[in-house]
């Protein structure tokens, strides 16, 4: 079953995406959603998607700059280009990238089926192609994996460089020469969270500590890492239990209250 990643921030659209399609149909499915380019880049190395389709459209990081960032990880992924806007400099710009295709909005049911038979297709003759390697993961042959690093020390290496928003599994793997997929088992056998929740508990625990001292949210989203504000509020949300602005008046209130 191939795996397909929807990253658009118009709920709408994901949603009109899920349910205009068969999905099993074409032997894949949906494992993962996203707002922006940013909280993509940050779950994709979790979800390994096969399949992307990215609006070209959005805040903080747009599609093609996802996509750049994306198929330098995984020259394998196939990116479809969402968009409302015609102009042919967009599709010259996605083609050179190699995103597979460039379809408009508003989307058609028979276009994305055209799309999907057409990436379905070479997803299966690639298959074909590399199944000796397919997902090779180094580091079960040996190769490339530093025994002596451990999850602790990548942990402190986190807690150390967490305001970086470029940090990912896969920069971290390479800087402890651990393959990935690897790093990403090993993360979950022996902490029980994933990468991305570890580093995303660290950086909110920063937040926290900000919050607390009544700083906007903008502000601090940005310096935890997490420059897309509504990014990190679904993130603080999550792990917090609460909204950000709930949180930081709870703590801007006892402190008033400590003053009068």
């Amino acid at each position: 079953m191939y795996k397909v990643m929807l990253i658009d921030d118009e709920a709408t659209v994901r949603n009109l995406m899920k349910k205009m399609i068969s999905w099993n149909d074409y032997n894949m499915e949906i494992v993962g959603e996203a707002e922006s380019g940013i909280e993509a880049i940050n779950i994709i190395d979790e979800l390994r998607p096969d399949l992307c389709f990215v609006d070209i459209r959005m805040p903080f990081m747009d599609g093609i700059e996802f996509s750049k960032l994306a198929l330098k990880r995984y020259p394998r992924l196939k990116i479809v280009i969402l968009t409302a806007h015609e102009e042919f400099s967009y599709a010259q710009e996605c083609i050179g990238i190699g995103v597979v295709q460039y379809r408009l909005k508003p989307i058609v049911r028979k276009d994305i089926i055209e799309t999907l038979e057409r990436v379905r297709s070479k997803l299966d003759e690639e298959r074909m192609l590399y199944k000796d390697d397919f997902e090779v993961d180094l580091a079960e042959l040996g190769c490339g994996e530093k025994e002596n690093s451990s999850v602790d020390q990548i942990i402190e290496y986190l807690q150390k460089n967490y305001a970086d928003s470029d940090l990912n599994l896969t920069k971290v793997a390479q800087i402890f020469g651990f393959n990935a997929s690897y790093l990403s088992r090993k993360f979950k056998s022996e902490v029980g969270d994933s990468f991305v929740d570890v580093l995303c508990k660290i950086r909110l625990e920063q937040a926290k500590k900000y919050a607390q001292n009544g700083e906007a949210m903008y502000r601090v989203a940005a310096k935890v890492g997490i420059p897309d504000p509504n990014y990190f509020s679904k993130c603080f949300k999550k792990y917090v239990d609460t909204t950000y602005s709930e949180y930081s008046a709870k703590y801007t209130k006892v402190e008033s209250t400590k003053v009068e």
